[in-house]
């Protein structure tokens, strides 16, 4: 097998959350990285300078043609393109299902060895939710382009930048009464971004190839209200939890919508009202010889930066 430094990996979504550190996860694992967007301008001014290993291209994952420039010569490929609100011609259905198929038959077709999809914990492609159903969809899109493929389904992450765990901090910080979704009893069981990244990096540089799943968790599974209660007491903030129910949050959603830039859309509170914590008999972080980073441990460094 050839060395990690002869081998090219094409990641779709590099410049994203989690691809920035999917990137950076596999140059440390020494493969040569193309990091693939619309915007290969995002990707120079995130990336080292002086790293001859590492490439941002221009590639948009609704164009075929596009993909398959993109992945041209590469030993592997990673999709974590990922979409939140729908805005124009992105919809789940274009960009979790159409594009996700469209760069796994065109990894096939270049020949890649090895391509990871991301998707999430819970994706299932018989959910009355448009979101987690064009999840599931995806999946199954993926596989019958591309038989091998590993799918990747990390629970919500959280890290330095996120749209989760600084949220909630912030608004746990200014708001004395604190409104929970529904009776705070949902499981999550957040991962660190940065353990995420190691994974794929890690899943890269195995020589299995088996179609497989993985589902990344953290170390602990908590209820919502008591993941609400550790990140507070970790700020030294003693809250009100009011629980709110799921009716007034979709109202509200509905209404923030209309927004430029909500703060909440129908889509975010339907995924709070599933579990997201990974299942037992699914392989996972340990099968990667990683110890998942706990919300405490990286909160306690994150409050301790000035």
């Amino acid at each position: 097998m050839a060395a990690a430094s002869d081998r090219v990996v094409t990641v779709f979504g590099g410049t994203g959350f989690l691809g920035r550190r999917i990137v950076r996860h596999l140059r440390l694992h020494g493969f040569c990285v193309r990091v693939a967007s619309r915007h290969p301008d995002r990707g120079h001014a995130l990336l080292p300078p002086d790293d001859p290993q590492l490439r941002s291209i221009k590639a948009d994952v609704h164009d075929e043609r596009s993909v398959a420039e993109a992945l041209a010569d590469a030993y592997g490929a990673v999709n974590a393109v990922s979409l939140y609100v729908e805005h124009g011609r992105e919809t789940f259905h274009s960009v979790h299902v159409e594009s996700a198929q469209r760069v796994a038959a065109q990894a096939q077709r270049a020949g890649v060895k090895r391509l990871i999809h991301v998707s999430g914990i819970g994706a299932d492609s018989r959910s009355q939710s448009l979101y987690i159903r064009k999840r599931g969809e995806g999946e199954l899109a993926v596989r019958e382009a591309f038989a091998d493929a590993i799918l990747i389904r990390p629970a919500v992450m959280f890290g330095p930048d996120d749209a989760f765990l600084t949220t909630i901090l912030k608004l746990l910080e200014r708001l004395p009464i604190y409104p929970m979704f529904g009776n705070g009893q949902m499981r999550l069981q957040p991962v660190y971004v940065e353990d995420v990244g190691q994974a794929i990096a890690k899943l890269l540089q195995r020589a299995q190839t088996r179609p497989i799943m993985f589902e990344c968790g953290g170390p602990r599974v908590y209820s919502y209200e008591e993941f609400l209660r550790t990140v507070a007491s970790a700020a030294g903030i003693k809250p009100i939890l009011i629980p709110v129910p799921f009716t007034a949050w979709h109202a509200l959603a509905w209404i923030a919508e209309m927004l430029p830039s909500p703060p909440i859309t129908r889509n975010q509170v339907e995924l709070m009202q599933v579990d997201s914590a990974s299942s037992s008999d699914t392989f996972g972080m340990g099968e990667l010889g990683i110890s998942p980073h706990s919300i405490e441990e990286i909160l306690q460094d994150a409050l301790r930066k000035p």
